[in-house]
């Protein structure tokens, strides 16, 4: 008999390596998937579940802990990281509003698993709940919740003041012992506490960032979308039924919040150690470019661009840094929220969208986030660390498959 070949987790020191593989994998095997994963910025933690995803001010995040992550075979290393994939193409980290996070956890796992082929053996399924398939994760929330029937719990209703964390799956505020929401204990695969970052993007914003990567990746592995995805990503690939004035506000107030905010990092100089301290007040600063390429020499277009953009700044305190470039940078200006002004400036030549991020790195007080009115035709860096903003005209391309897009629609 020949050697049994069997499947050995890869060293941990590698890093990053293992989470390559598997997107080089799923490129092959299931492009779509993999070409979405790519357009994720990466995060590697030092603890936690193998992976986990969502959007994080406005940007796709991919968070991954290699040690947890080498112990999966090559095919369930797949499954995860479509696993996560999935609960950001169904926007999952945005929907749990006014929810018990981990019965919604679950509701959100039980909805796209049966999907998900190789997952490993401890994956949540819908029989473990005595429920069906095909659900919506709303649906199974509601299946998974049950009312407090307050006449008929045990006890004189005396109890302790401390606040629970909602982790707990055993005895408990949780539990079913306590006519609670969940009948049997639940963990998820991935990391669904990243999912708090979500809080920091307006629902309506999350939706247009996943909008985008599915166009980029929907380009990329040539309209190849798996069969259970099809609905979903005609739905997304259709117009936003969004303004764009909104996800330009939406854009703006993810990229930087601005006013004092408790922090207990730094001690408070007047009560110490037992009230938190307040931060400083900053300023939002925004670096702006506007192509000066004959495409987006269109007077309506460019004021109303820099209206919006002015009502904005007026509304806080902030600095628009405007460069107007084509194939080099060919004028400058800033502007604070009470001197702004609109104007529009004509130059000449071809485009490349690369001396702006160029400028970016290089000032000083580094912007929040670049916002780029432009028709797109131009290189672009091939990975950018600052959130940003493609306004396009109508008929312009994305270029770059990193950034948010926002079509000017009149």
């Amino acid at each position: 008999m020949g050697d049994v070949i069997r499947w050995a987790p890869e060293p941990a020191a590698d890093g990053r390596r293992g989470l390559e593989n598997a997107t080089v994998r799923l490129l092959k095997r299931r492009p779509f998937y993999g070409h979405l994963l790519l357009g994720f910025q990466r995060q590697q933690v030092a603890e936690g579940p193998p992976v986990g995803a969502t959007i994080r001010n406005g940007l796709p995040v991919l968070t991954f802990y290699p040690d947890a992550f080498a112990r999966f075979t090559p095919d369930e290393q797949g499954a995860l990281l479509e696993h996560a994939l999935k609960h950001i193409l169904h926007l999952h980290p945005l929907r749990r509003g006014g929810v018990h996070r981990l019965t919604w956890d679950a509701a959100c796992d039980l909805a796209i698993n049966p999907t998900i082929a190789h997952l490993p053996a401890e994956a949540a399924r819908p029989e473990q709940f005595e429920l069906e398939d095909g659900l919506a994760a709303e649906e199974y929330y509601r299946e998974l919740s049950r009312p407090f029937d307050v006449g008929n719990l045990p006890g004189e209703g005396v109890g302790r003041g401390e606040r629970d964390t909602g982790a707990a799956t055993g005895a408990g505020p949780d539990s079913d012992a306590a006519g609670g929401v969940l009948s049997v204990d639940f963990k998820t695969l991935d990391d669904h506490k990243v999912w708090d970052d979500a809080d920091s993007t307006p629902v309506a914003l999350g939706e247009e960032v996943v909008r985008d990567l599915v166009r980029v990746a929907h380009r990329r592995s040539r309209g190849e979308i798996p069969g259970d995805l099809v609905e979903l990503v005609e739905s997304l690939l259709a117009p936003a039924p969004i303004p764009w004035p909104q996800v330009l506000r939406q854009f703006v107030t993810a990229a930087g919040r601005v006013g004092r905010k408790s922090t207990w990092k730094r001690e408070h100089r007047r009560f110490g150690r037992t009230t938190p301290g307040v931060r400083k007040r900053q300023r939002l600063n925004l670096l702006v470019a506007v192509d000066v390429s004959e495409s987006t020499d269109q007077r309506p277009l460019r004021e109303a661009f820099a209206r919006e953009l002015l009502r904005i700044a007026r509304g806080r305190d902030s600095l628009l840094t405007v460069l107007y470039a084509g194939s080099r940078i060919q004028r400058i200006e800033s502007f604070t929220s009470s001197t702004a002004v609109a104007e529009v400036y004509r130059g000449r030549g071809f485009t490349d969208l690369r001396p702006v991020f160029d400028h970016a790195r290089q000032m000083q007080s580094r912007p929040a986030a670049v916002i780029y009115l432009t028709d797109g035709y131009g290189e672009a860096p091939e990975a950018m660390e600052f959130p940003t903003l493609w306004v396009l005209t109508k008929d312009g391309r994305k270029p770059a498959n990193w950034g948010v897009e926002l079509r000017l629609e009149e």
